[in-house]
């Protein structure tokens, strides 16, 4: 099947443009994410098959497609929950393939999940105090941080960046669901991230719930990079500049919104006759 490729060209002798200055390691370019011939094999399974892809920096992408498309299974690789059987990673010109999930992470790249990973019995502060401390130098330290203390402005800003300073001091166990999304995301927003991998935000969200979702992802920084695995594709066509859409491990397209919905194929496999 065609796709089209976000790439882009490499100088003769399969470097990327400028490389041959670059240090060890390394790639030097405008992307925030390159993925190079990307595979994860199980046994016999190849749930992620050859993909490449690049994410400029500050770029807002979408990675779409049906179940057992190999979305979220990609998303393991690019953290190293699973790292890739092939291919090869680079974070920001930095080669990350082989580098442990805790690496990266220091090195700014975070990661939301289709399950809620939350502390359901500490109040929502409590939950991003954690966050802020879990990627902050200090996070070892016994003292309790004072009003003052960087950790608790830190935890205060993410209150208000995830629109949830009016429920601060609310135990998580009494949010309603689209409340605890928007605390995975405070959370993932702790300690200045560059990328941040976005894995369903949307699910089981109501109406309104979604509305609030897609407000606070238009309202995240111009600079910072996030890719969106979403199965809302109106909220996922409207949040984001690139699409990739996956078929059976491979990618299928990659285009702009505007393409990617007009697109025959797409709309065959995943948008059904009526659109």
């Amino acid at each position: 099947m065609a796709s089209i490729t976000t790439l882009r060209p490499r100088a003769a002798g399969g470097s990327a443009p400028g490389a041959a200055r670059a240090p060890a390691g390394q790639l030097l370019s405008g992307d925030a994410l390159i993925l190079r011939g990307v595979s994860r094999v199980f046994g016999a399974l190849r749930a992620v098959d050859d993909v490449s892809l690049a994410v400029a920096a500050g770029q807002k992408y979408a990675i779409l497609g049906s179940n057992g498309a190999g979305k979220t299974t990609l998303f393991n690789a690019i953290t190293g929950d699973f790292p890739p059987s092939a291919g090869s990673i680079h974070f920001f010109g930095e080669d990350i393939t082989e580098l442990p999930p805790h690496e990266r992470i220091r090195k700014g790249l975070r990661r939301t999940y289709q399950s809620s990973l939350l502390f359901r019995e500490l109040t929502v502060r409590d939950n991003l105090f954690l966050a802020v401390r879990g990627v902050s130098s200090g996070r070892f330290a016994l003292r309790r941080a004072h009003a003052g203390h960087p950790s608790s402005v830190a935890t205060q800003d993410l209150l208000e960046r995830a629109r949830l300073a009016h429920l601060a001091d609310e135990k998580v166990a009494n949010l309603a669901h689209g409340q605890q999304r928007q605390l995975e995301i405070g959370m993932a927003l702790a300690g200045a991230p560059r990328l941040i991998l976005f894995d369903e935000p949307a699910a089981g969200l109501s109406p309104a719930e979604r509305r609030e979702l897609v407000a606070l992802l238009r309202s995240l920084p111009a600079h910072m990079s996030f890719v969106l695995i979403e199965h809302d594709l109106d909220i996922a066509l409207s949040v984001t500049e690139r699409v990739t859409v996956m078929h059976n491990g491979r990618v299928l397209k990659t285009g702009t919104p505007g393409e990617i919905e007009n697109d025959a194929q797409v709309q065959a496999i995943y948008m059904g006759s009526k659109h």
